[in-house]
């Protein structure tokens, strides 16, 4: 077990120092924000292209990753949607927020450097296949769903199906990571060698992309915190850390997947709520609390389950 943690401990020591880097006035926020970009933008996608453009899939399908990743979202999603609003009475809206907390994995700022660490190549493999159609998945998914909760909660208010799909489609068509994973796929697809001195380039910031994104993350998670919505959150907070990974790997197993496959769905299973949670809210303008305080809680909490799940793994 000191073993298991000596390996995720650093991947939340580097949030740890974003943090302090905000909190004690060494840089400020906008400086953490402008890393982000530059992780999210330039650095993953890079990591993301390199990964499938050299990638030995050896006939493997996908789809028995994506079932098994996304089954146990479906079943902990429902799970959040229903305490919100049967056990704790609040409207569709606010039941729409806490799934999307409970089972929204931030894979490319934690999932992505602790699977790498901890799994290995083969792992930031089955990462690189998960996050093909996790963000797309999980958006429009939210999306949608926040789409007609509002509608229900304004009467029938609201834009059409089509207006909605076609935005997520133009805003999926231009994100950076959809962009990096196609045009890896494209150059393995064609067997094009990259040249000596290009390749050199892209290894060269690919692998700056774990540090920088966590240390970024935590610059930025000042602006969250704990406030309000501290039974709700907890809540969510033990469905993101416990009943997501525990689903995921339940459906690994049976499923079939390989150990290093399925090691690395649980342990990204396992990580904090992504920041998506906080878009989401933002942009719907409700939920601002509930999905603060799910990503705090579960950053406080997420280098001890970690640990624990790469402990049951083996």
């Amino acid at each position: 077990m000191s073993e298991i943690f000596s390996d995720v401990l650093p991947v939340f020591l580097l949030i740890l120092v974003g943090w302090v880097i905000v909190r004690t006035g060494v840089l400020t926020a906008s400086v953490g924000e402008a890393m982000s970009e530059f992780v999210f933008k330039i650095a993953v996608p890079l990591l993301l292209f390199r990964t499938i453009a050299e990638a030995d899939f050896r006939g493997t399908s996908p789809f028995r990753l994506w079932i098994a990743y996304f089954a146990g979202v479906a079943v902990t999603w429902t799970a959040g949607h229903l305490a919100a609003t049967r056990l704790f009475g609040r409207d569709a809206r606010i039941g729409v927020l806490a799934g999307v907390s409970s089972a929204f994995a931030n894979t490319i700022f934690i999932g992505l450097p602790l699977v790498g660490r901890t799994v290995g190549p083969e792992g930031i493999m089955a990462m690189s296949i998960l996050i093909a159609v996790h963000l797309p998945t999980m958006m429009i998914a939210g999306t949608l769903l926040m789409e007609q909760a509002e509608r229900r909660e304004n009467g029938g208010a609201g834009r059409s199906m089509g207006e909605l799909l076609t935005q997520v489609g133009r805003n999926l068509i231009r994100n950076p990571l959809v962009i990096g994973l196609l045009c890896g796929l494209v150059v393995h697809l064609a067997g094009i060698p990259l040249p000596a001195t290009l390749g050199t380039v892209v290894d060269n910031i690919a692998n700056i992309a774990g540090p920088a994104a966590l240390i970024s993350l935590g610059m930025a998670l000042r602006q969250y915190g704990v406030s309000g919505n501290l039974g709700i959150a907890s809540v969510t907070a033990a469905f993101k850390l416990v009943l997501l990974p525990a689903c995921v790997l339940a459906a690994g197993y049976l499923l079939g997947l390989n150990p290093q496959w399925r090691a690395a769905l649980v342990l990204t299973a396992a990580v904090p709520t992504g920041v998506n949670a906080w878009l989401i809210a933002n942009r719907f303008g409700v939920g601002h609390s509930l999905a603060a305080s799910t990503i705090t809680l579960t950053t406080a909490l997420g280098a001890f389950s970690v640990s624990v799940w790469a402990y049951l793994l083996g």
